[in-house]
C-alpha cells in the first residue's frame, strides 16, 4: 500500500469508527459486540502470521510492549462501547480527539517530558473550554448523559496513557505482530467484561446493520487502521501524522449528522472549533513560531 493510501485510510478508518460503534451497538450489549470485534481481528491476525514470514517475538520486553498497547486497546475501546449507549458518535470523536494532548501531560509526568510553553498550555485550555461548552449544554439540555461523558473520558485517558507507555519500550516489531500480540493480551479481557456484564449470546435480536458494523470494526478499525497508522509513522513526519487528529473529528461529526441523524447545534459547532483549533495549536505553534523567530 502506498503511503497517501495508508494516510487516507487511516484518516476515514478513524473517521467512521465512532459511528460504527454506535450501529455496533444498536441490537448488541457493548461488551459482545467489542468482544466479537476482537475475535475476528485475532483470527485474521493470526492467519496473516501464519502465512506470511512475520516473526511474532514473545520475550519480555515484546510481552511489556503489548501489555502497554492492550491498555489502550482494552481500556479505550470497553469504556467507548459502554459510552455509546449514551452518547452521539461525533462527540465521541470530539473526546478522543483530545488524546494528542493528553498524551503531552502523561509523556511529561512519566517519561520526563518537555514541560508545556505557553502556546500548548493555551492549547489546553482552548480544548479543555471547548469540551466544557459543548458538555455543559448538552447535559443540560438532555442530549448528553453523565454516564457517558465519564465512560469516554475514562476510554481516551486510557488510550493516551498506553501511547505514552508504548513509547517507553524501545523494541522494533512489525505492525501486523504488535497488532497480534496486543489482541492475544486483550481479547481474553474482553470475554471476561462479556461473561460478568451480560454472558447471552441472542443472534436472533441482532440486526443486519450491527452485524455489518461488527465486521466493519474488525477488519479495518482494529487491523488494516492500525497496520496502516503504523505505517504513516515510519514514513511520514511527526507533523504530517498529526493532521489526522484535526481532520477524523470534523468528518466523523458529519458522519454522524448524514448518516445516523444526529443532531448538530450551534454550541457543538462552537466547541468543535475550539477543540480543534486547541489541537492544532499544540501540534504546530511552537514549530512555526520558532521558524518565524529564526526569520526575523
Amino acid at each position: 500500500m502506498s503511503v497517501p493510501a495508508s494516510y487516507l485510510a487511516v484518516v476515514l478508518i478513524w473517521s467512521t469508527t465512532p459511528l460504527a460503534i454506535v450501529w455496533s451497538t444498536q441490537s448488541m450489549h457493548p461488551s459482545l459486540a467489542v468482544l466479537l470485534r476482537m475475535l475476528v481481528a485475532v483470527v485474521i491476525c493470526l492467519l496473516i502470521i501464519g502465512l506470511s514470514n512475520i516473526r511474532l517475538p514473545w520475550r519480555a520486553q515484546a510481552q511489556r510492549l503489548y501489555c502497554y498497547s492492550s491498555l489502550g486497546v482494552f481500556g479505550g475501546m470497553s469504556f467507548g462501547y459502554f459510552s455509546a449507549q449514551y452518547l452521539d458518535s461525533g462527540f465521541m470523536s470530539l473526546v478522543f480527539g483530545l488524546s494528542p494532548i493528553v498524551s503531552g501531560l502523561f509523556e511529561q509526568k512519566l517519561l520526563k517530558g518537555p514541560a508545556f510553553s505557553a502556546s500548548k498550555k493555551f492549547a489546553f485550555a482552548l480544548a479543555i473550554a471547548g469540551l466544557a461548552m459543548v458538555c455543559s449544554n448538552n447535559l443540560a439540555s438532555g442530549q448528553l448523559a453523565w454516564q457517558g461523558v465519564v465512560l469516554i473520558i475514562a476510554g481516551m485517558l486510557c488510550f493516551s496513557l498506553s501511547g505514552v507507555l508504548v513509547k517507553s519500550v524501545n523494541i522494533s516489531i512489525h505492525p501486523v505482530a504488535t497488532t497480534t500480540g496486543t489482541l492475544i493480551y486483550s481479547t481474553p479481557l474482553f470475554a471476561l467484561v462479556w461473561w460478568l456484564t451480560d454472558g447471552s449470546l441472542p443472534v436472533d435480536t441482532w440486526s443486519t446493520k450491527t452485524v455489518a458494523a461488527v465486521v466493519y470494526l474488525a477488519v479495518f478499525g482494529s487491523l488494516i487502521g492500525f497496520i496502516a497508522y503504523f505505517y504513516i509513522l515510519q514514513k511520514l513526519p511527526a507533523t504530517t501524522v498529526a493532521l489526522v487528529t484535526l481532520l477524523t473529528p470534523v468528518l466523523a461529526i458529519s458522519l454522524g449528522a448524514i448518516l445516523n441523524g444526529e443532531q448538530v447545534s450551534m454550541i457543538m459547532v462552537i466547541g468543535a472549533i475550539m477543540i480543534i483549533a486547541g489541537l492544532a495549536v499544540y501540534q504546530f505553534a511552537d514549530k512555526y513560531w520558532f521558524k518565524l523567530a529564526k526569520h526575523t
